[in-house]
């Protein structure tokens, strides 16, 4: 318990030295130019062909566990090697991405798995076409086929992690398209990627497994995004998830499909900025993985909104109020659980990895945001929240709490979270340190699976080589 709790105060004590470190730089206000990275000054930096390599490294401590059964106090490190190459001929490019991400912990009862172990796995290997503008004048479109990583829109349903020390990766082919007015449609049909091992024994050995991807499990869709002016933007997708058993894989037989639209305006300073974002989910789920499991039509939904404001000051502050809400499931009727597919929670709900209390399901959450980056070298935030379960019977979140009976109440308590980054070398080397406190409310306190350790504390420092 000590051991847990010094790693949390050193974190939190060199994220509050952190504006005092950087005012100390406050001089070097220019920001550094972009440089060619050392492995490509290494080939000799050809046109036509690309090697970027990164190395992560972060320490990570819990204390007070949430999540029911798993030991109360953990920590862990987590390391992930990224080398990616690019080859481009005239109109094709051939890209390749091998992850290495790898965890050590004495912890044997902690929650280390798939989103912290992934060794030696190619996520990305696939062929390229650029057509330029083979559909109008001063458009241009491409098409990829093979293994790849996918970012749309908000990143809120379909993201490329970043914090998460695993990526969510797919196989397929994918389509986009840029018109002349800026505005661009992504289609995709994909399998996506089942990340392997999934036994513990295997993840805290950090055992190599490939990937594997089936038609048992598909994701497909299209997403567009327009611009309304110099600062809006709006943008709509349509998401189709399907799934069904394989051998020796049961599943829920999720048939979800996913609507949705956002509307947003950039951040500018001096200005106020919003972000609307909603959608519904439809379809059949399973109430359990068995074949005899109740089939359930499906009726979910999710949103956030967000508005800002960014004052005219050389720390470029800006400051945000916050509301986030998920449909959780209520007994009898559709299933209202919402699903967030292969979206990233990092930047609305804190961090995830071994922490990860808070998610895009069951939840209301109503929060406020405090950003500054005073140059290009360092930036942080302050983020408060407060929240509620949707549904007072289901699981909280992605917590694993739950009161079947719906007796413990609505609320389930205050988080508050603090991150500093910092360029130890411009373009290469950058510190990153934060931490998380979740104060329990009533719901986490007296639900019958909670724990009880207390309020859920998480920190961690990480170091991050650009080559």
């Amino acid at each position: 318990m000590t051991r847990v709790l010094t790693g949390l105060a050193a974190g939190f004590c060199l994220l509050a030295g952190a504006p005092a470190w950087a005012q100390d730089k406050a001089s070097d206000k220019k920001a550094p130019e972009k440089k060619v990275g050392v492995l490509q000054q290494a080939i000799g930096d050809p046109d036509d062909l690309t090697i970027t390599g990164t190395l992560r490294m972060r320490y990570e401590t819990l204390a007070n566990q949430f999540r029911p059964g798993l030991d109360e106090n953990s920590d862990i490190l987590v390391i992930r090697a990224i080398l990616a190459a690019q080859y481009k001929a005239g109109p094709v490019r051939l890209v390749g991405e091998l992850f290495d991400a790898r965890a050590y912990s004495t912890d044997r009862n902690g929650s280390a798995g798939t989103g912290e172990v992934n060794a030696m796995e190619l996520v990305q290997a696939y062929v390229g076409f650029d057509l330029d503008d083979a559909l109008g004048k001063g458009s241009a479109t491409s098409l990829d086929i093979g293994r790849f990583t996918m970012d749309l829109g908000s990143r809120r349903l379909v993201s490329r992690n970043n914090f998460r020390n695993t990526v969510n990766a797919f196989a397929g082919a994918r389509v986009h398209y840029r018109g002349a007015n800026k505005g661009t449609v992504t289609a995709f049909y994909t399998l996506p990627l089942m990340r392997e091992p999934t036994d513990k024994e295997a993840i805290l050995h950090n055992d190599v497994e490939w990937d594997r991807e089936s038609f048992d499990l598909t994701f497909w869709g299209g997403f567009t995004s327009q611009p309304l002016g110099a600062r809006t933007t709006l943008e709509a997708y349509f998401y189709g998830l399907e799934e069904r058993d394989s051998p020796g894989r049961l599943t829920r037989n999720r048939h979800l499909y996913t609507p949705g639209v956002r509307l947003f305006s950039q951040p500018v300073a001096g200005r106020w900025d919003y972000e609307l974002e909603g959608a519904y989910q439809f379809g059949k789920v399973r109430d359990g993985v068995t074949e005899t499991a109740e089939k359930r039509g499906v009726s979910a939904y999710t949103l956030h909104a967000e508005l800002g404001y960014q004052f005219a000051s050389d720390w470029s502050p800006r400051i945000a109020l916050e509301y986030d809400r998920a449909s959780g499931d209520r007994r009898g009727g559709r299933y209202g659980r919402f699903d967030n597919l292969y979206g990233s929670r990092r930047s609305d709900f804190g961090p995830t990895s071994t922490f990860g209390a808070l998610g895009r399901t069951n939840i209301s959450s109503l929060g406020a945001r405090l950003e500054v980056a005073p140059d290009k070298r360092w930036d942080g935030f302050l983020h408060y929240s407060a929240n509620w379960l949707d549904s007072a019977s289901d699981s909280f979140a992605t917590t694993g709490v739950r009161d079947p009976a719906g007796q413990s109440g609505h609320f389930a308590g205050h988080q508050i979270e603090a991150r500093a980054r910092y360029w130890l070398v411009p373009d290469m080397l950058r510190v990153d340190m934060g931490g998380a406190v979740l104060i329990n409310g009533r719901f986490l306190d007296d639900a019958p699976n909670a724990n009880g350790f207390g309020d859920p504390a998480f920190g961690y420092v990480e170091l991050t080589a650009n080559f």
